[in-house]
Formats: C-alpha cells, sequence, structure tokens
C-alpha cells in the first residue's frame, strides 16, 4: 500500500511529460520578459550575471519567459502587464511579485523582502 501513492505520482509525471505539460519548479523566481524591452535588457546587463551566484539566485533560480508565450505550468499568472515582472514561484503558486526594474538597489531591497517572507515549506 506504501508503494501505491508514488506509483501514482510517477505516472501522472510520465502523463504529463508525454503531453507536454511540465510542473511548475518548486523554488524559482520566473522572469517575465518581452521582445525589445529596454527595462529587460537593462536587467540582464546589471543584474544578470550576478543574479546565479547570490543567496538570492541560489534560493530561487532565475527563470526567463516571454510575457506572449507564457508556458502551461505558468498560465496561473494572471495580470502580467509589464515587462520585466519578475514573480517567485513557491510550491508552484506565486509568493511574491515585483512589477519593472527601477535599478538593483530596489531590485534587491524588493527581492529581499520577498525571500524572507517564503515559507520553509508547502
Amino acid at each position: 500500500m506504501t508503494r501505491l501513492p508514488s506509483l501514482a505520482a510517477a505516472a501522472v509525471a510520465i502523463l504529463a511529460g508525454w503531453a507536454g505539460i511540465a510542473p511548475a519548479r518548486a523554488d524559482e523566481l520566473v522572469m517575465v520578459e518581452a521582445k525589445g524591452c529596454p527595462w529587460c535588457a537593462k536587467w540582464h546587463r546589471e543584474i544578470g550575471p550576478i543574479y546565479p551566484k547570490t543567496a538570492e539566485g541560489r534560493r530561487l533560480p532565475l527563470r526567463v519567459v516571454r510575457m506572449d508565450t507564457l508556458p502551461p505550468d505558468l498560465r496561473f499568472l494572471q495580470n502580467l502587464r509589464y515587462a520585466p515582472t519578475f514573480v517567485a514561484v513557491r510550491c508552484g503558486r506565486e509568493a511574491g511579485r515585483i512589477t519593472g526594474y527601477g535599478g538593483d538597489d530596489m531590485f534587491w531591497g524588493e527581492l529581499g523582502e520577498i525571500v524572507r517572507k517564503l515559507r520553509p515549506t508547502c
């Protein structure tokens, strides 16, 4: 009996993979950008190279997606009107959001607040 839930979960994961539906990663920072967005390009220049090396980057690995082609596993995200928008995803749900990029100080300050408020478990 104890094996049944794990077998069922494995079957669901396999079927989802065949259907092209991947579940949202447990913890990530999703950067939603738009084609030709100058603020997105500025973020990539100023923050992009160092982000994965930071504690925040290790806690919330970056995933970049396009606003006009949002992947199926992120369709739960609503009101994406401005680029860039950064969404902290925890356990498949939105856990915090930064709309726009107003410079490195503002970004790190807002992201720090989001990370501090994350619950340790799902």
